[in-house]
């Protein structure tokens, strides 16, 4: 009954008649009240799932009745209360969540005599007391997250007892004592979430070398000793935590065998010694923050190893030597912070040139010389180095005052002479490209129309990709200004009806004048291109060209771009929430053809809502596939830039690397998601900030309370009931965007994520859709989430 419909009402007392029904969903369905004492003569039920709903009050105690339950969900909710103590009658539970609720009181011990509980959510609540000392002690217990709570006392020995413990995630509470040591052995353990707490000891032997471990998080305690050396062990770690804690020693230099670490985290601690140059080693390390320890010695030059490093923070301090310039080489780095050290002179010049370097910090060093030209950074991040020379800092550097004044008035004359001949010859450059200009401007409608008129006149010959109706001198008749459809940096584009009725599409390619049908190349792909059929694809019906034009003759899209229904003027037509979750579908759909089943493949270039095309039924097609390579591969074209795609889609690596793959299709796309699901333009919104896009404010306000329900555009209409698809579509939104390229899918994943979106609640069993969803309802917490956002 869930997912699809929106009731607006409580659930009726009288579903307790219904004695034979076996399963009850009602998620996503905007219920309000109270849950009905009713329902606990259901008992036959299975499955219970009311998440995702606005329900309140307590959790009648007589859904103890419910003895065949398996499956209970009634997760982000407002229900308040206590658990109930009639609980311990479920024996036949599995999955029991309760999580994003106000419920109060302690965990009642009876769950630890629920022999079939394997996953228990209670977190986000108001919980209060110890966790239960033998839970897990009598059961298969898998996942386990109780953070968010006020919960105190000591981590039990013996969650892990049945060894199928794959998350256990405590954060956010007020737990002391050790991390247990029974943890060490917990060979199933993939997921360790223990921040934010009062803990205390060290690291459990066998922790860090669980072969299955991939995330281990201890930050913010007080625990203390050194990094255990079987960590080298652990081939799935990817994500460690140890900040803001009392740990010692030193790193150990085997930390470099870890081949899946992404994020090593370990400040504020009192580690000391130097940093091993083998910390590079780890091929596949994001992020490295090592700030605020006692670290000596040089910065390594190793760490241009470091191919994959975004964030490197090495702040507060005793590093000494010069600040490597291996440093410039690393292609990806964005955040570098190696202020509070004793780290001497000059900053690298070369450090200017890091396209991707958006946030630096020097200060506080005994740095000098001049400051490198960076585009953009705040005085702040030099202070602190007295040698440090600049306009900027008011000190001007040594021996770059000009030298006019050192040289005799004879010596001065031909430099003052020549500086005058330039400013000459540049103020008469100026005068007359200005006159060029005002002659162009006045005449170009004369000098359009007379190489109009000059390239028709030539002969045409029409390439058709399948059988048409309609001639060469048709498709010219279509060239009107009345006609004209759409301009972009491919060209114009007019729509044309033929005699037969026929409605087609006419883009008049840019860069005319310049032999355009004599490029053998272009004749070649514009061949490829007119071969490709696939349903969400516009189809190219042919090709009219002479010596200077070409005209491309496609299907006609009566609906237009998705672009213009969301940002255009006309906003009578609100795309709701279905049709959007179609139009992402039919776009991969479409991208997947063409990166994985074509022959041969072809990257797009230029994803964007306006190359994706609606027609009458609003079902989606992809258009302009290829153009983009088509006018650089020629060089023919004056009036589109040369870079490949438009602002506010391109992949971010396309600032250093000029290069465009699939990958880069696949951000563009991601981009496309964040548009569908907003409603907002990829740049230029003044909500955003100054130099802020899309993808960085979606990143922003899923950070924040209410941030995800606060970015969806409001003409979806209410998405009370399809609520759980908006948060994939964005999770898929999120992974396309990643800012490195390795992490983002293919377009095969991508169909398959997006497809899987709306059949998620019919499929597996009650026990395997609940798990998802709890993972889903709460991945905007997780910090898997956190990993894609920089």
């Amino acid at each position: 009954m869930g997912y699809y419909n929106s009731f607006n009402s409580s659930i009726p007392a009288s579903f307790g008649k219904l004695t034979k029904l076996v399963r009850l969903d009602m998620a996503n369905c905007s219920l309000i009240g109270s849950i009905p004492p009713e329902l606990g003569n259901l008992g036959q039920l299975d499955t219970l799932f009311l998440m995702l709903n606005g329900i309140q009050g307590p959790i009648p105690p007589q859904l103890g009745n419910l003895v065949c339950l398996r499956s209970l969900d009634l997760s982000y909710n407002n229900l308040s209360g206590v658990i109930p103590n009639t609980f311990v009658y479920l024996q036949k539970i599995e999955l029991m969540s309760l999580m994003n609720n106000h419920i109060e009181g302690t965990i009642p011990d009876l769950v630890e005599d629920l022999p079939n509980l394997e996953v228990l959510y209670l977190w986000k609540n108001k919980l209060t007391g110890s966790i239960p000392e033998n839970l897990g002690q009598n059961m298969n217990l898998t996942l386990l997250d109780l953070s968010s709570n006020l919960l105190n006392g000591t981590i039990p020995q013996n969650l892990c007892a049945g060894q199928k413990l794959q998350w256990l995630i405590l954060l956010e509470n007020q737990l002391t004592g050790t991390i247990p040591e029974s943890l060490g052995t917990c060979q199933s353990l993939q997921k360790l979430r223990l921040g934010a707490n009062s803990l205390n000891g060290s690291i459990p032997q066998g922790l860090l070398g669980l072969p299955n471990i991939a995330m281990v998080e201890i930050q913010d305690n007080q625990v203390k000793g050194p990094i255990p050396s079987e960590i080298v062990d652990a081939p799935l770690l990817s994500y460690l935590d140890f900040s803001k804690n009392k740990l010692s020693g030193r790193i150990p230099e085997s930390i470099g065998n870890l081949p899946s670490i992404m994020s090593f985290f370990i400040a504020d601690n009192d580690f000391s010694g130097p940093m091993p140059p083998q910390i590079c080693d780890m091929p596949s390390l994001i992020k490295l923050d090592l700030g605020r320890n006692n670290f000596s010695g040089n910065i390594p030059t190793e760490i241009a190893n470091c191919k994959k490093l975004g964030l490197l923070d090495v702040s507060h301090n005793s590093l000494t030597g010069e600040i490597p310039l291996e440093i410039e080489s690393i292609p990806d780095l964005y955040f570098l912070n190696l202020a509070h050290n004793q780290l001497s002179g000059p900053i690298p010049s070369q450090f200017a040139n890091l396209q991707t370097l958006s946030v630096f910090d020097f200060s506080y060093n005994n740095l000098s010389g001049p400051i490198p030209l960076f585009d953009s950074y705040n005085v702040s991040v030099f202070e602190g180095n007295p040698l440090l020379c600049g306009a900027l800092l008011s000190r001007t550097c040594p021996n770059t005052e000009p030298t006019l004044r050192h040289h005799s008035k004879q010596q001065n004359d031909p430099i003052l002479r020549a500086w005058l001949v330039g400013a000459l010859f540049a103020a008469a450059s100026i005068v007359l490209l200005v006159g060029m200009c005002c002659f162009f401007c006045k005449y170009r409608l004369h000098i359009f129309k007379y190489f109009h008129r000059e390239s028709i006149k030539r002969p045409w010959k029409l390439t058709a990709f399948q059988r048409l109706d309609f001639s060469a001198d048709e498709v010219l008749n279509c060239l009107d200004g009345d006609n004209i459809i759409g301009r972009g940096g491919a060209g114009t584009v007019y729509k044309g009806v033929m005699p037969s009725g026929e409605i087609v599409a006419v883009k008049r390619l840019a860069g005319e004048g310049k032999g355009a049908s004599h490029d053998h190349g272009f004749s070649a792909e514009i061949q490829t291109l007119g071969k490709i059929r696939h349903r969400n694809i516009v189809r190219l019906l042919g090709c009219c060209s002479n010596h200077e034009t070409n005209l491309l003759v496609y299907e006609y899209m009566p609906n237009g771009s998705l672009g213009e229904l969301l940002h255009g003027k006309d906003r009578s037509i609100n795309l709701d929430w279905d049709t959007r979750y179609n139009i992402a579908v039919q776009a991969a759909h479409g991208l997947c053809y063409l990166h994985h089943d074509c022959s041969p493949l072809i990257v797009h270039r230029d994803v964007k809502s306006n190359n994706i095309l609606l027609d009458s039924t609003f079902h989606a097609h992809v258009a302009d596939f290829g153009l983009a390579k088509l006018f650089q591969d020629s060089g023919k074209s004056e009036s589109m830039s040369s870079i490949a795609g438009s602002y506010g889609y391109i992949a971010p690596e396309y600032a250093y690397t000029l290069k465009v793959n699939e990958k880069s299709d696949i951000y563009s796309f991601g981009v496309v998601l964040m548009e569908l699901l907003t409603g907002k333009r990829p740049i230029l919104q003044a909500e955003f900030g100054d130099g802020v896009d899309i993808v960085q404010w979606v990143r922003r306000k899923i950070r924040t309370k209410d941030g995800v329900l606060d970015l969806l555009d409001p003409r979806m209409g209410g998405v009370g009931a399809s609520l759980q698809e908006v948060m994939l579509v964005l999770r898929v939104a999120l992974l396309c965007s990643s800012d490195l390229p390795v992490d983002r899918p293919t377009m095969r994943d991508v169909v398959q994520m997006l497809t899987d979106v709306k059949p998620i609640k019919r499929k597996g069993s009650s026990l395997e859709n609940s798990r998802e969803l709890g993972i889903i309802a709460g991945m905007i917490k997780d910090d898997d989430l956190n990993l894609l956002c920089v």
